[in-house]
Formats: C-alpha cells, sequence, structure tokens
C-alpha cells in the first residue's frame, strides 16, 4: 500500500511525499511503514517511491540512518588530507569553516534540495566573495560522496545556476594601486622611518611584481647579485593550526627569475649588511646556506600580518593613499604596461599562469588611460 500526497514548505513552495507499507517485521511482528519527503514534483515522488519498492523486493528494507551535512564532511576531508599539500588542506578548511558549514553542517544531507543550495551561492555571490564558485565545488564534493555512499541519489547542487559576473564589475574588484607619482611619494616617506630591512622588502615587492608570500620566502641565495635578478622558487605560507611554513609555487609557471634595477639592488645590498651586523649582535648567524632575506626578532620568517600593520602605520603617520598588500603587485603590472611592456612580459615576470589575469589589469589600465584622453586634448588646445 502506498500513498502520495502533496504539502506546502514553509517558504511556500510545493512539494510531494510518498508513504509505504512495507510488510511485517518478522522479528518485532509490527508493521514497517516508511515516509519520504521533499519531492518537487509527483513524478519524482513516484519514481522514488517505485525504485524503494523494488529494492525491498529485491533485498528487504534496511532503515538507513540520517546524516548530517557535517558529518559527511569530516569523512570527505578525512581522505582528502591524503590526496593535496598541507597549506592547500589548511585553505580548504578555512573555506568550509567560513562559509560552507556555517550554511550547512547540521542540516540532514538527504533534506538538502538545489533551492537551498542555490541561496547559499547567491548569498556568497551578493556578499562579494570572489571565490563563490571554489565555494560551490567544495560544497558539491561532499554531496557526491554522499552519493557515492548510498546516502543520497543525487547532488543538490547539479542543477544550479552560477552567478556571472559582468565584465565591469571584475575590473572594478582589482586591487587598489599606486600610479607612479603615488609609488614615488609612498617610497620617499618610507625612508624618513630609516628602517632598512621594510625599505628593501617594500622596495622588492614594488619592484619584482612577486606576490607577498613569495617576498617573504626568499633567501638570499635566491639574490644574485652579478645578474641583478632574483629567483622565486618557493613561498610562505599557511600549514595546519595556521603555522608559517615554506612551500613550493602552486604552479610551475610562478618559478621565474626575476630582473631587478640597480636601485632596488643596492637598498637589497644595504639591508644584508645590516642583518649581517644587527643580528650577531642577538647571537645569529645570517650567513647560512638557507639564510632568509627578511627575518623577524628572532631570524625566522615574517608574519604577512606584521608587514601590514608597519605599511598601515607609515601610511597613517604621512597621510598617504592606503592600498592592500597585493596592491604592490597590481602596481608593478600597471606601471609595466604604461611603460610599455607587452602582454608576454608581463604575464612571465608576474608569473601568471591564466593570461586573463594579465588581460584584467591591462584592461583596467587603458581604461584609464582613455579615461584621460579629453583631459589631454582640452590641455593640448589650452582653452
Amino acid at each position: 500500500m502506498a500513498n502520495i500526497k502533496k504539502y506546502i514548505k514553509k517558504d511556500g513552495s510545493t512539494a510531494y511525499e510518498f508513504s509505504l507499507y512495507l510488510g511485517m517485521d518478522h522479528v518485532t511482528g509490527k508493521k514497517r511503514r516508511t515516509t519520504r519527503r521533499g519531492f518537487t514534483s509527483l513524478k519524482g515522488a513516484k519514481t522514488a517511491m517505485n525504485r524503494l519498492q523494488y529494492k525491498v523486493q529485491e533485498n528487504g528494507f534496511k532503515k538507513q540512518k540520517s546524516y548530517t551535512y557535517n558529518e559527511i564532511y569530516l569523512l570527505w576531508i578525512e581522505q582528502y588530507k591524503n590526496t593535496v599539500k598541507e597549506s592547500t588542506l589548511q585553505k580548504t578548511t578555512k573555506l568550509f569553516e567560513h562559509h560552507i558549514l556555517p550554511l550547512f553542517s547540521d542540516l540532514r544531507i538527504d533534506k538538502v534540495d538545489t533551492a537551498y543550495c542555490q541561496k547559499g551561492i547567491n548569498k556568497w555571490f551578493k556578499k562579494g566573495l570572489t571565490s563563490y564558485k571554489i565555494l560551490l565545488r567544495y560544497t558539491s564534493k561532499v554531496f557526491k560522496m554522499a552519493v557515492n555512499m548510498n546516502i543520497i541519489e543525487t547532488d543538490p547542487t547539479a542543477k544550479v545556476t552560477v552567478p556571472v559576473k559582468r565584465e565591469n564589475e571584475v575590473i572594478e574588484k582589482l586591487p587598489r594601486f599606486y600610479d607612479k607619482e603615488e609609488l614615488e611619494q609612498f617610497f620617499s616617506s618610507l625612508a624618513k622611518e630609516g628602517n632598512k630591512k621594510n625599505l628593501a622588502l617594500f622596495r622588492a615587492l614594488a619592484f619584482s611584481g612577486a606576490r607577498i608570500g613569495e617576498i617573504l620566502a626568499l633567501e638570499w641565495r635566491d639574490i644574485d647579485f652579478n645578474a641583478s635578478t632574483l629567483s622565486v622558487n618557493k613561498t610562505l605560507t599557511r600549514g595546519l593550526n595556521n603555522r608559517l611554513m615554506v612551500d613550493v609555487p602552486k604552479t610551475r609557471k610562478s618559478i621565474r627569475v626575476i630582473s631587478l634595477d640597480p636601485i632596488t639592488m643596492q637598498v637589497l645590498r644595504v639591508w644584508k649588511l645590516e642583518q649581517a651586523e644587527s643580528y650577531f649582535k642577538l647571537g645569529f648567524n645570517t650567513g647560512r646556506i638557507k639564510q632568509p632575506v627578511f627575518t623577524n626578532s628572532k631570524n625566522a620568517y615574517i608574519n604577512s600580518s606584521k608587514i601590514y600593520r608597519d605599511y598601515s602605520r607609515v601610511v597613517k603617520k604621512y597621510d598617504l593613499k592606503k592600498i592592500n598588500i597585493h596592491g604592490f603587485r597590481h602596481t608593478h603590472c600597471s606601471l609595466l604596461f604604461e611603460a610599455g611592456a607587452s602582454l608576454k612580459e608581463v604575464q612571465d615576470r608576474l608569473g601568471h599562469t591564466d593570461v586573463q589575469t594579465t588581460m584584467n589589469i591591462y584592461a583596467h589600465v587603458t581604461k584609464r588611460a582613455k579615461d584621460e584622453t579629453a583631459s589631454k586634448f582640452a590641455d593640448h588646445v589650452g582653452f
């Protein structure tokens, strides 16, 4: 005996449920029935009911445990950690902890539908999270594991409509950056502080275009003072429990040799001598093979948050325009284009795997140049 009913959910949408008689339990002597809910159509409810009837006839009825999304996530992350680097595992767990689990954690995984998943990605998109597509992909991985474990029949994220950012929105979301005059003003102010380490660090950051993690992972053997080059072959990142660790770059394209200008090389020379003298007084030998270029008071790697605090203090003290640390990389890229560098040259120098990343910045620069065209004409005409 089977019965299918239509009902109204809390959000006002229509859904279907079925109740199915499964016969007598020979152990308890009681009648067995089951109810399944949440079907979006009558056809879907009938299909599920017929499948269940067939399974019962073939294998007998087995009461299935109800799992939460978090329970399946814990099973998934346990096998996932054996397939990725520690730094990647750290980033993934943070994505789940900060964004995915707050929405799904306590929900029964067999009750989550496509509509709920659609609301989730819409929420991430509206919050301006650039990782909203990545969040959806990781959310789906847990559902797919539940499918493989025969806990649910389908992945509810499979039919989600992914929001698409308009081209102008992509460009506007790029980090703020300095133009030539603003960059010069920043370094002029920084020089007044007399901190040779910070001067060398920000000079290397702005004039190489390297990522902050790549700069903080540098060792002196990575800098060739004769050839005036800097070799990028590692990055400082976060491992489990938020510990600092040196890791290999994510892609082969990120491993590169960057040429540096004479002034930047001289600033680095001055810092190397200063580091050797000041750290010797603290009892550290900075002549070791793997000596980091930029270190804290314990001659260990520097936390990037410390760099941002130092930067913010200088900006506030001298009333400068404020950008984020990644904005120095964007600054370098923008000024390269303004200097006439080709798209390929900029892509190789910055280690962009996807040329679209480089093109987005190029579009930003050319848009700025177009906006200035009218002013240039008026200035030339003079009236």
